[in-house]
């Protein structure tokens, strides 16, 4: 079986890393797997690393129609068994349209819960044999969109339970970024952009402040909020204690050496930051939205709080940050969730059987 896999992303963000996983996956399965992305791109490189057969192609984004046609020669020449397509990014509609020209079957992985426009979704996913969702809450969206279920599956994400264990060591973390005595780190690792609610985190701060004044914030990601936030954090004279760390390739070296870590999304497909703060024994509090109530088992290894909502957010916050045995327990149920429902093993075979299952109704 040879498998074309498509990653238009330009950063090693979640969906990214989830499809190298995938490949390490599929190779050690015996399925002959190629990478097709763009040439400047970070996984790219991750990839080149690895030992993956990767095609590059230039790729200019959502309005790059040229790119069906490039890409469709391409797969008419080599004539995979499958491609599956990973990313959005003009991806899900070019792509699909390359693999219908070409004549190869064709299967999309949906990451994320942004909106569809509604007649360009209904297009996209015609052409599709097979729409995989990462979690319940896209699927339902899918189902919406008019996706039927003959098409729809379910796979999770995945998460390297073992790459989330620390290699730097609790001084080096506390040092890199300036803790002191009994600071307590509490991180949100996400990009900065609106739905991802960092600013309702910043309106919850001074009342986590005023209730554990060790608190202390890092904000890891870049993007387009990012001025935005800085300002929100001047004006509400919050500078003490908030850092903004910026993207960190290296995050599963030091995540596990934090106490807290807060994901204020107002959407979320699934979340992999929960997933590797919980495979690290983090602690998570965060959202009901989308699918991080899937990706976070409510209880056992967070807390949840209503979207937009900081004064429950700080609540929520100060109530774990106050117990320390509170912490250790949800930090323990964060990995047995993880290991039960989030296993790499489980998302590539999980792949693995939407394939073959795709394959046999195509030959036959």
């Amino acid at each position: 079986m040879h498998v074309v896999h498509l990653e238009t992303g330009r950063n090693l963000y979640g969906g990214a890393q989830q499809v190298l996983y995938l490949l390490a996956g599929l190779d050690a399965a015996g399925v002959r797997n190629t990478l097709v992305c763009p040439p400047d791109s970070a996984i790219r490189r991750a990839a080149d690393n690895a030992g993956v057969n990767v095609h590059t192609i230039p790729m200019a984004g959502d309005l790059d129609v040229g790119f069906s046609r490039r890409f469709g020669q391409w797969l008419a020449v080599h004539k995979p068994d499958l491609l599956h397509v990973h990313s959005r990014r003009g991806a899900d509609m070019w792509g699909g349209l390359a693999a219908r020209r070409a004549g190869v079957p064709a299967m999309l992985s949906r990451r994320v819960d942004n909106p569809e426009v509604p007649l360009l979704g209904r297009i996209k996913y015609r052409m599709y044999q097979r729409v995989v969702a990462i979690s319940n809450d896209i699927e339902m969206q899918l189902r919406t969109a008019g996706v039927p279920d003959s098409k729809l599956r379910l796979v999770h994400s995945a998460v390297d339970a073992a790459a989330c264990q620390p290699d730097w060591t609790r001084e080096q973390f506390r040092t890199a970024f300036d803790l002191q005595g009994d600071e307590l780190a509490i991180i949100c690792v996400a990009q900065l952009i609106t739905r991802k609610g960092q600013q309702f985190l910043l309106d919850a701060w001074p009342s986590v402040l005023g209730t554990c004044p060790q608190a202390r914030l890092i904000l890891f990601g870049q993007g387009a909020e990012e001025a935005r936030l800085l300002d929100q954090v001047r004006q509400a004279g919050l500078s003490e204690s908030v850092r903004f760390a910026g993207f960190r390739a290296d995050i599963r070296s030091f995540l596990g050496h934090a106490d807290l870590l807060v994901h204020p999304a107002l959407r979320e497909g699934l979340g992999i930051c929960l997933l590797e703060a919980q495979a690290a024994g983090l602690p998570v509090v965060a959202t009901r939205a989308g699918g991080i109530p899937e990706a976070v088992a409510e209880g056992v290894s967070g807390v949840l709080v209503p979207p937009q909502d900081s004064p429950a957010l700080a609540a929520a916050i100060t109530a774990v940050l106050s117990d320390p045995d509170e912490r250790a327990r949800l930090g323990a149920g964060g990995r047995a969730h993880v290991a039960q429902d989030f296993s790499v093993p489980s998302m590539v075979s999980g792949n693995l059987k939407v394939y073959e299952a795709l394959l046999s109704q195509v030959h036959h």
